[in-house]
C-alpha cells in the first residue's frame, strides 16, 4: 500500500498514525514543509520517505508532490492529513489524482456548517435555525424570531475560530461595523453541554471504534473568554449517543476516516428541537479530535487508536488491538499563564503519581487547549472531581 500522509510533524503526535501504517507493512509518503533535518527523529523512523515543500498553502507544490510519488511508487492507495486544516486540499488532490477516500464535493459538504445540517437532518438529528449573515437589518428579522443570543460563525472554519455569541442589538451592529470577508452564518443559541461521539469507520460507513467525550465549557467561550480547558473521555458510549452518531456517519455515508462529531445534550425544553436530555446537532468535524485527544481516548480505553485507525486503512477491520482490557475516565485540564495557581506540577505529581501526560501545548493550540495540560485517567468520577479540584485551585 502507497499512503501519503500530510504534515506528518505537526501536531506532534501525528507521526503515530504514519508508525503504525509502516508497521502494517505501508509505505508512508510524508509531505511536509519543515526541514527533514529538523524532523523529530520519531517522525523520520515512522516515513518511507519525506517530501519537503515550501509552502504547504501553495497547491502546485503540493500537486507537484503527489506527482512525485505516484511516478515513483505506482498508484497511491490514500492521501490524508487528518487534520481539519488540510481538509479541502487533500480532497482536491485525492480528486486530481483518482484517490480513494472523500473527494473534494464530499468535503464541501461536511465543512461547511451549513450543507452539514442538511445531513443531520438525513440522519434525523434535530438542528438549529439559521441564515447567512447578510446586513443588520436582515439579520434582525431573523433574531425576531428565534430571540438573543445567536452565534455567528464561518461557514466553513476550523474549530471555533471566529466564532462568536451575540448578546444585544449593540453586539449585532459591532459584528456587522467590523465587517467580514468570508461568508458567516447565524444560529439560534442552544443552551446545552457539549458532548461527542468519535470514533473510526470502515469502507461501509459501520463504525468499528468508538468513545464518548464531555465538554463541560464550550470550545467558543473558551477561545472567545480565554477560559481554562477541561473535559474528560467518558468510560462507555451511552447508547443514545451510539444510535445517533452512528445514523449520522450513515448518512455523510463517510467511509474509512476518523471522525468526530459534536453534539448539545438540551439542558431544558427547547420548542422545535427537543425535551431536556435530548440530542441536538452541532458540527461534524471528519478528523481526529483535537490535540491529545487520541492520546486520552487510548489511555481511557486501553487502546491504540492509533493502530486501530492503521488496521482500518489496511485492512478494513481492527487486526491487532484487543479491544477488551478495563475502561477509565481520562480528564483533560489545561491551564492559563494569566493564572496563579496554588499548586506546582510536583505537589499534584506527588499526590497523583499516575498523571499520564503533563506538557505544555504550542502556541497555535494554546487559545483553544490552554498553556500547560495535565493528562490523567480515574476508575472513579468522584476520583477525577478531586483532581479537577486540586489542578484549577488559585491563590487568593
Amino acid at each position: 500500500m502507497n499512503f501519503i500522509f500530510i504534515s506528518p510533524a505537526f501536531p506532534t503526535n501525528y507521526y503515530n498514525f504514519c508508525d503504525r501504517l509502516k508497521k502494517n507493512g505501508a509505505n508512508v509518503l510524508g509531505i511536509g514543509d519543515t526541514p527533514y533535518d529538523q524532523l523529530n527523529d520519531n517522525v523520520k523512523s515512522s516515513l518511507t520517505e519525506y517530501y519537503k515543500v515550501n509552502s504547504m498553502e501553495s497547491y502546485d507544490e503540493m500537486f507537484r508532490a503527489v506527482a512525485y510519488y505516484s511516478f515513483k511508487y505506482g498508484k497511491i492507495d490514500f492521501l490524508e492529513s487528518n487534520n481539519e486544516y488540510w481538509l479541502r486540499q487533500d480532497s482536491k488532490l485525492r480528486t486530481d489524482f483518482n484517490i480513494t477516500g472523500a473527494k473534494f464535493e464530499d468535503v464541501v459538504n461536511f465543512t461547511s456548517k451549513s450543507n452539514m445540517k442538511e445531513f443531520y437532518k438525513k440522519a434525523g438529528v434535530p438542528v438549529a435555525r439559521y441564515k447567512f449573515c447578510t446586513n443588520f437589518k436582515e439579520d434582525m428579522e431573523f433574531v425576531k424570531e428565534v430571540g438573543f443570543p445567536v452565534v455567528v460563525k464561518p461557514d466553513v472554519g476550523v474549530g471555533a475560530a471566529a466564532t462568536y455569541r451575540i448578546e444585544n442589538e449593540d453586539e449585532l451592529k459591532k459584528f456587522h461595523n467590523r465587517g467580514f470577508n468570508v461568508p458567516y452564518i447565524m444560529e439560534e443559541y442552544i443552551l446545552g453541554d457539549i458532548i461527542s461521539f468519535d470514533g473510526i469507520c470502515d469502507a461501509n460507513s459501520n463504525v468499528v471504534f468508538c468513545d464518548n467525550e464531555v465538554f463541560p465549557p464550550s470550545i467558543m467561550d473558551i477561545v472567545n473568554e480565554n477560559l481554562e480547558v477541561s473535559y474528560y473521555v467518558n468510560k462507555e458510549v451511552p447508547a443514545k449517543v451510539y444510535e445517533v452518531g452512528s445514523k449520522v456517519i450513515k448518512a455523510f455515508n463517510i467511509k474509512s476516516r476518523y471522525f468526530h462529531l459534536e453534539f448539545f445534550k438540551l439542558r431544558n425544553d427547547k420548542h422545535g428541537l427537543g425535551k431536556a436530555g435530548d440530542i441536538v446537532a452541532l458540527e461534524v468535524n471528519m478528523r481526529p479530535p483535537g490535540g491529545f485527544t487520541p492520546d486520552m481516548i487510548n489511555f481511557g480505553q486501553s487502546v491504540d487508536t492509533y493502530q486501530i485507525w492503521a488496521d482500518v486503512m489496511c485492512y478494513n477491520k481492527i487486526v491487532n488491538v484487543d479491544l477488551t482490557h478495563p475502561k477509565y475516565y481520562c480528564f483533560y485540564y489545561g491551564r492559563r499563564d494569566r493564572c496563579n495557581y496554588k499548586y506546582s506540577f510536583e505537589q499534584i505529581k506527588n499526590a497523583y503519581p499516575f498523571i499520564q501526560m503533563h506538557d505544555r501545548n504550542p502556541e497555535v493550540l494554546a487559545g483553544a487547549m490552554g498553556n500547560e495540560f495535565y493528562i490523567a485517567r480515574f476508575e472513579f468520577m468522584e476520583d477525577l472531581l478531586k483532581f479537577k479540584e486540586m489542578v484549577e485551585a488559585k491563590n487568593e
